[in-house]
């Protein structure tokens, strides 16, 4: 147990038993518990395994490598269409957990097995997602904009590629661009 995630599991909320019970589960693996994005995360040799976390209508742990996993059971759910790596075991009450423990175990297993082998997901390309018209003219336009754009990691690439072309009015691409554009110069990422 590590004392700097104990906030995390006293603090009120409706998933606190819920949590608890995840937490036994968690420890019950050997990995290292640390406090990551404000979540219990569970490492090994400094290589996050998986986190436990919340919403309104759901608890989870979240498997960072999950789309590795085999998923005999068939609960390991995919967040977005644009989460490539992590899934997501998602709960709504302590049965649940209860029942699914020594699936989870089985799962956070395979999950240590896979990180020791160094196993890696194969994520897609930045160059694979849509490019919005509206934003490839406005590289077009702007040569500075193009090599600021081309200078951001992948990750931040993707993050704007995702963020512009999610908006189904033009309109809207071009307001989400506009708002952007010095952040991009500034070689920052959506979330910086």
């Amino acid at each position: 147990m590590n004392p700097k995630v104990d906030w995390f599991f006293e603090k009120p909320s409706p998933w606190q038993a819920a949590y608890a019970l995840l937490r036994g589960i968690a420890l019950d693996s050997g990995l290292t518990e640390e406090l990551k994005w404000g979540h219990p995360c569970y490492t090994l040799k400094g290589k996050n395994v998986f986190l436990i976390h919340g919403f309104k209508d759901y608890c989870a742990l979240l498997f960072h490598k999950g789309a590795l996993l085999k998923d005999d059971h068939g609960i390991l759910v995919q967040q977005t269409e644009n989460v490539q790596s992590a899934r997501q075991v998602r709960f709504t009450g302590v049965q649940e957990i209860r029942k699914l423990a020594p699936v989870l175990r089985s799962y956070i297993q395979e999950a240590i097995a896979v990180e020791k082998a160094g196993i890696k997901v194969a994520l897609k390309k930045t160059s694979e997602f849509a490019m919005p018209e509206e934003f490839a003219r406005k590289l077009k336009e702007l040569p500075a904009l193009q090599k600021a754009f081309q200078a951001l990691t992948p990750g931040r690439q993707r993050g704007y590629l995702l963020h512009f072309s999610s908006a189904k009015r033009p309109e809207t691409r071009e307001a989400r661009i506009a708002k952007h554009l010095e952040r991009i110069m500034q070689g920052k990422g959506l979330e910086d």
